[in-house]
């Protein structure tokens, strides 16, 4: 799975609205704001302004507000898609939100807090939105795996360039048709072993359901050859 992103600094604007008059104020003593995005990563979460990698992304936006006072802040989070910036595709009015990015596609997001004191309102904007890039989907199969312990190849399961896959259930059958095993987790797989035990060297068949974040659907079935007399090397043509 291949992400990148980007940090940056993101400016934002004050004004003070009276009346029809909207009026930019530099001093510190007004409310204002530090948005943030963070993306989930193995290691953490990471803070980043542009982000694009494979659904399901779990991001999370904080509005960081700093001298209310005695100013009432109203939140409204908008996210838009595919560069439609006149119709959000979601509206948040939390001050802090999470989502996970399920659909491909570019998808950008702002903030805009009214601080209400009175009569007297404070519009704060974020001057550079927030970018999500979420791949189209990819996924393929490999068509022979060698469990025999050497920790080459020991198990079956899709090859790792895969991309926003958002649903998955695969399956192992005999030629018979019985179901050997079956797992939802693509990072999951088959170790060539039934109720414990190592089946025979042959070929068995897979089928794998699932659906790609761009609503593409895979209907897979294909023939497995184990080879677990085989070395990484002697197998190195079964992609």
């Amino acid at each position: 799975m291949k992400k990148t992103f980007v940090s940056l600094l993101v400016l934002s604007m004050l004004f003070l609205t009276v009346g029809a008059k909207s009026v930019v104020f530099a001093d510190d003593d007004y409310p204002t704001a530090y948005p943030k995005m963070e993306v989930e990563e193995e290691t953490g979460m990471v803070d980043v302004t542009e982000y694009s990698g494979s659904a399901p992304i779990k991001i999370s936006f904080t509005s960081n507000v700093e001298n209310v006072g005695e100013y009432t802040p109203l939140y409204e989070w908008r996210v838009y898609k595919d560069g439609n910036t006149s119709s959000p595709y979601l509206v948040r009015y939390d001050a802090d939100f999470d989502f996970i990015f399920k659909e491909s596609g570019s998808c950008s997001i702002a903030l805009q807090i009214s601080f209400v004191n009175g009569t007297d309102t404070l519009l704060y904007e974020m001057a550079e939105n927030f970018k999500v890039e979420v791949s189209t989907s990819v996924l393929n199969v490999p068509n022979a795996f060698s469990p025999n312990g050497d920790g080459v190849n020991d198990v079956f399961r899709v090859k790792q360039d895969y991309k926003s896959i958002v649903d998955f259930h695969a399956y192992i059958f005999s030629r018979h048709g019985k179901k050997l095993y079956e797992w939802t987790d693509i990072t999951g797989g088959w170790d060539g072993k039934y109720h414990g035990s190592d089946v025979a060297d042959g070929v068995y068949y897979v089928r794998i359901d699932a659906k790609g974040a761009d609503g593409r659907r895979y209907n897979i079935k294909k023939a497995v050859n184990l080879l677990r007399g085989y070395t990484y090397n002697s197998a190195a043509g079964s992609e």
